[in-house]
């Protein structure tokens, strides 16, 4: 059964980079109406009458929601839920659903990438040749930064659900050794180390884990200060879970290898980020898009269709709330 009311795209663009099929998406929908975007100002108007109101990064407060009751769904265009105000749905009857597993691909791929890009010296040598060194070199080959091989080498995750386990099969494929990490404030499981037992072990370090309250900060000076020296940590997960301005001073004083983060404690980082500085050597940082890639999005706008077609069916599919 589709639904014949009224769904409103609250901010499509933070999805949709004119590449995607919102095909799958319209046909759910009678009257899919989609905005590029919506200022806290707009959203009670443009959510009047609609049944359905679909969000990226948009808040839907309890004021917001009390504002518009027609709404029955609120379909998230993300996994994480926290621009929704849970407890003021289920107050008014309103289900939330959000979308799940769809960039496993993509950041898994971005993690190795991260990985290779340290332990070859990728941007170091890339910067060479710009730099016109290659060029005066004394024999073929420039190789003035240390290439690390990931073969025989140890990977430590903290989180091991599907991402984790992507990752953990793609260093396998490395030739690499997994060990996993207990994640704080989890149930204990007997193969998963403490923090103290698999710090030490490791080469590299990585995280698939969501950002709580016994997650926030939880590795910082002690915790690195425990990784071999130069090892390698990777963090594609949330900001706040590894300690910036503990990370930035590993770094300088070249007690890690390296170190990659596709996230920050605070995104965009209008106001800048300790990580920031020109002076932090060997740390990459990309803007929050190992999730983005097109087929990871596409995957998002059918996710959306599912959920709102179980909905309407009577079923539930992805529903948090």
């Amino acid at each position: 059964m589709t639904n014949t009311q009224r769904a409103v795209f609250l901010d499509y663009t933070s999805l949709d980079l004119g590449d995607l099929d919102l095909g799958p998406l319209r046909r759910s929908f009678g009257d899919l109406q989609v905005w590029s975007d919506t200022t806290p100002a707009n959203v009670i108007e443009r959510l009047q009458g609609a049944s359905v109101a679909i969000s990226n990064k948009v808040q839907l407060n309890a004021h917001t929601l009390a504002a518009c009751p027609d709404l029955k769904l609120i379909l998230v265009a993300a996994t994480g839920t926290n621009n929704v105000d849970l407890e003021a749905a289920r107050a008014q009857g309103i289900t939330v659903a959000n979308c799940q597993g769809y960039g496993t691909p993509s950041v898994a791929q971005h993690t190795l990438a991260l990985l290779l890009a340290m332990a070859t010296r990728l941007i170091d040598y890339q910067k060479a040749v710009t730099d016109g060194q290659w060029q005066e070199a004394k024999q073929f080959c420039l190789l003035d930064f240390p290439i690390v091989e990931l073969e025989g080498k140890t990977l430590g995750l903290f989180g091991h659900g599907e991402l984790g386990s992507a990752v953990a099969r793609l260093a396998e494929a490395f030739g690499m050794r997994v060990l996993i990490g207990q994640i704080p404030g989890r149930p204990a499981h007997a193969d998963r180390l403490t923090l103290d037992e698999l710090l030490p072990q490791v080469d590299a370090l990585t995280f698939h884990c969501p950002l709580t309250e016994h997650t926030r900060n939880f590795i910082g000076a002690r915790e690195l200060a425990l990784l071999k020296p130069g090892a390698f940590v990777i963090n594609t997960a949330r900001g706040g879970i590894i300690d910036e301005q503990a990370l930035a001073d590993a770094l300088r004083s070249g007690h890690l290898g390296g170190a990659a983060t596709d996230v920050l404690s605070v995104e965009p980082p209008r106001d800048g980020n300790v990580l920031l500085a020109a002076d932090i050597p060997r740390l990459i940082i990309t803007p929050h898009s190992a999730w983005g890639s097109r087929e990871a999005r596409q995957r998002i706008v059918g996710q959306l269709a599912q959920n709102a077609e179980a909905f309407f069916n009577g079923t539930a599919l992805r529903v948090v709330s």
